[in-house]
């Protein structure tokens, strides 16, 4: 949208009060010209506002104070609707309430302080040593000098990206500074004694939410991007901005839900999740979706895919171009792949021993009946692939061999170092979770789980959002992903809980004390070939817990290791066309993932021809 084009209100005409004995005719003339002047100018104010349609009552001011005007009305609409009254469909919460126990872990971060000051005045002498530095820089830029910067965003920050924030100096000493105190205050966090895993992994996450809500990207006065925007388009991105927040507000009936794309574009079945399928069987928990062969030559052995049951199985069928179950049916293979069901109360007591016997099970012999093939190849994709795991274990008991191999996409089996979601998972936490499940008539809400998401990527998945739609006034982009994003799912209780605290809270499966339907799970029995992919950048299922996973079978032989570039999705949705990252593999046996990351190989492009 091109901003509107400025118009500047014609200057008072000067008063001579120099020849004073003409002031009475000089005084006749003036008031002329300016009655004539008021006129022109009543006319082009009305012209800008039929031509922005913008109401009557805006027409005494330029389009600078209109927008202006405008903004506040709004402001104050939100503030009346939202903040006095808050959503009807959530229940209220005691102001003392700590749902995610942070006051206990940050209370635990004070006393350990007090016990040793000296590293808190280490560090706040480090802070003004690094602000004099920036300080005595600015000096010599200001002076014509070119100096290198003290401190520089680290790779991947895109909060930076525009060229003021470096050719400004101003806004380079903004940046930076804001940069030297973030990282004074996450060290100092981080250095603290006396704290255990738990306390310290919270406490330096929520730190880090504090550093990211507070950059200057996401103020309007400290945004050059936004400042630009601001004057270029007379104030009108602050009014686009405050509507998308009042339809946000508006569509998540008073809890803000960020727009991430333009979710209206989108269609399941037209643009997205058009691979040509059909349903072949059906459960209480899901859909099971077969997708015949390209090839002339086909695999005898199907392929089965498991997706996660937080998101909708289509991450894997974005577009033509991306789609990894048309590349897979392109290669010769019938693909099955599971559809779950968005769960209702109905399912609230569906338990992780039932998503595994109709889940994986029934789906095996569904696939058996479509075609009369008793084995197959399997994927696993996150907690999918958890399921999927203890499903081997679970036949490795039973002598049930109809699992040929099985490919486990960031999925984790050991959960000791699970990354930032253990954050959430705590007693107290599950208490609260399993309180708020149950008066929600034994479901979590799709939102719910989004959030905490989207706070695992704060910048890229809350703030890029916030200056994006509110700041410059955009609107969203439309970007499939970040449609699949949204479109998440409940969690039914049982299931959710048992996963939360037997996994990541317990971590159960890796110590040997799963038991399922009667079945103690051995993890060191699967011999099914096993190929295990990670990606560098997962913050999800990070790669360190992709090793451990590995270490869980017996032996290395029929066992590959790999690690992607990117993270948790693009890590895995990598087409051979796109030629965008790269993967690392290591044939040879090693004890240690330093080791391992020593003796990799880097291949560039697609690692799933390798596959």
């Amino acid at each position: 949208m091109s901003a509107p084009e400025k118009s500047s209100p014609p200057k008072n005409p000067a008063k001579d009060v120099t020849n004073t004995h003409t002031a009475s005719t000089k005084r006749k003339t003036t008031a002329k010209k300016t009655a004539k002047k008021k006129a022109a100018k009543k006319k082009t104010v009305k012209s800008s506002t039929e031509a922005s349609h913008i109401p009557h009552d805006y027409t005494h001011g330029d389009e600078f104070t209109e927008n202006l005007i405008k903004a506040s009305k709004i402001s104050r609409k939100i503030a009346q609707e939202y903040m006095q009254n808050p959503d009807p469909l959530q229940p209220m919460q005691n102001s003392l309430d700590d749902p995610l126990n942070v006051t206990k872990a940050f209370g635990e971060l004070m006393t350990q302080m007090a016990l040793h000051p000296e590293h808190i005045i280490k560090a706040q002498n480090r802070l003004w040593q690094d602000h004099f530095s920036l300080w005595q820089n600015f000096a010599r830029r200001s002076m014509g000098e070119r100096i290198d910067p003290i401190i520089s965003p680290k790779r991947g920050d895109k909060r930076f990206r525009d060229d003021e924030w470096s050719d400004n100096q101003a806004f380079d000493l903004i940046k930076q500074s804001y940069l030297l105190t973030a990282r004074w205050l996450e060290n100092m966090v981080d250095d603290v004694e006396g704290l255990d895993k738990k306390t310290q992994e919270k406490v330096t996450f929520y730190t880090r939410q504090i550093t990211d809500a507070f950059a200057p990207t996401n103020f309007i006065a400290t945004n050059p991007e936004v400042l630009r925007a601001t004057l270029e388009s007379k104030g009108l991105n602050l009014v686009k901005g405050l509507e998308h927040l009042l339809e946000d507000l508006e569509r998540g009936h008073g809890k803000l839900a960020i727009s991430q794309t333009d979710s209206d574009f989108f269609e399941v079945g037209r643009n997205v999740a058009t691979a040509p399928g059909k349903v072949v069987y059906q459960n209480d928990i899901l859909q099971l979706l077969q997708f015949s062969p390209s090839t002339e030559e086909v695999h005898r052995t199907p392929l089965v895919i498991f997706p996660p049951w937080i998101n909708k199985y289509y991450i894997l069928d974005l577009r033509d171009d991306n789609s990894f179950i048309r590349w897979t049916v392109n290669q010769g293979y019938t693909v099955f792949v599971v559809s779950w069901v968005n769960p209702g109360p109905e399912l609230a007591d569906k338990t992780f021993v039932d998503y595994m016997q109709e889940g994986i099970f029934e789906t095996l012999d569904a696939i058996e009946q479509a075609t009369g093939e008793r084995e197959v190849n399997t994927i696993g994709y996150c907690i999918g692939g958890t399921l999927l795991g203890c499903a081997l274990a679970y036949m490795a008991e039973k002598g049930d061999d109809r699992i040929k191999s099985a490919t486990f996409f960031t999925a984790q089996l050991d959960f000791e170092e699970a990354g930032d979601l253990k954050v959430f998972i705590d007693e107290e936490q599950l208490k609260s979770l399993e309180s708020r499940m149950t008066q929600a008539h034994g479901v979590l809400d799709a939102s719910d789980m989004a959030q905490t998401f989207n706070m695992l990527r704060s910048n890229d998945l809350i703030w890029s959002f916030v200056i994006n739609n509110y700041l410059l006034g955009k609107d969203p982009i439309r970007f499939d992903l970040l449609f699949w994003n949204s479109d998440s799912t409940r969690m039914p209780k049982t299931l959710h809980l048992f996963y939360l605290r037997t996994f990541y809270l317990e971590n159960k499966l890796s110590k040997g004390e799963l038991e399922l339907d009667g079945v103690l799970l051995n993890m060191s029995k699967v011999k099914t070939p096993i190929f295990l992919q990670s990606s560098r950048e997962d913050h999800i299922a990070p790669y360190r817990s992709i090793w451990r996973t590995r270490k869980l079978f017996s032996g290395d032989e029929h066992v590959t290791f790999m690690v992607a570039g990117s993270g948790h999705i693009a890590g895995v949705i990598n087409p051979p066309d796109a030629h965008k990252y790269q993967y690392w593999l290591n044939d040879r046996e090693t004890d240690s993932l330093a080791d391992w990351w020593a003796g990799a190989i880097e291949y560039p492009g697609s690692w799933w021809h390798h596959w």
